[in-house]
């Protein structure tokens, strides 16, 4: 008589992911989310592989290219994003959803370095990039277009202009840690002012400015 014995199966996800699969996908996307928040998006996969404590062919069976990875560690944040940008194209004050808008992005940006390369990269596969970029520009400029017909933004803003904003607000992330926050506040402020068309007597105060000296911008210490 033969007899046959038989092994349980390790427990599956949802995804029918074995457990020991799923606990390295988890940590492979937090060690991906913490590097490119630090570094960028273009930190090796080997670097991550090398942090997250699994093998390099581990990290592509799980995701098969860098923009995979990318877009599973911003998901959230980019869908945030978007969702912000279409109440700002219902607000019916375009003006304020202009505003929100720019203060959200500017400050998801300094929160995490990897935020604002991700929200202009290549998501997924390209024909789906290509429709979802062609879906932001779209709204943000129906946005643009309302928040002029209004009067309340100068008509000579460009839709590039808010990747200006950006590259000039991530700047700030080399300023000190613990003023970074208030001076990109203060910095979007002073852009907003220049982007709107209201008198300076209309305009709303500065948030307050930080006591900051040259060697802070040459990155020595005051004693130098």
């Amino acid at each position: 008589m033969r007899f046959t014995m038989r092994v349980n199966a390790e427990p599956t996800d949802e995804d029918g992911l074995r457990s020991d699969a799923v606990r390295n996908r988890a940590r492979i996307v937090e060690t991906a989310h913490e590097l490119f928040r630090t570094r960028g998006i273009d930190v090796p996969m080997s670097t991550i592989a090398r942090r997250a404590g699994v093998g390099v062919a581990t990290v592509f069976r799980r995701f098969p290219t860098r923009d995979a990875l990318v877009t599973e560690v911003f998901a959230e944040q980019i869908s945030r994003c978007q969702a912000l940008l279409d109440e700002a194209v219902d607000d019916p004050d375009p003006w304020r959803g202009f505003r929100r808008l720019i203060e959200f992005t500017c400050a998801e940006q300094l929160k995490d370095r990897g935020f604002s390369e991700a929200f202009l990269a290549v998501f997924a596969d390209e024909i789906d990039y290509q429709r979802r970029r062609r879906d932001v520009e779209s709204a943000f400029e129906k946005l643009v277009r309302r928040a002029k017909e209004a009067g309340r933004l100068r008509l000579d803003f460009a839709r590039s202009d808010l990747v200006m904003v950006l590259l000039a607000n991530g700047g700030l992330c080399h300023a000190p840690p613990e003023h970074a926050d208030e001076l990109s506040r203060r910095f979007v402020a002073y852009l907003l002012q220049t982007f709107s068309t209201d008198a300076p007597g209309q305009r709303e105060p500065l948030p307050p400015a930080r006591p900051l000296g040259l060697h802070h911008a040459q990155g020595q210490d005051e004693d130098v």
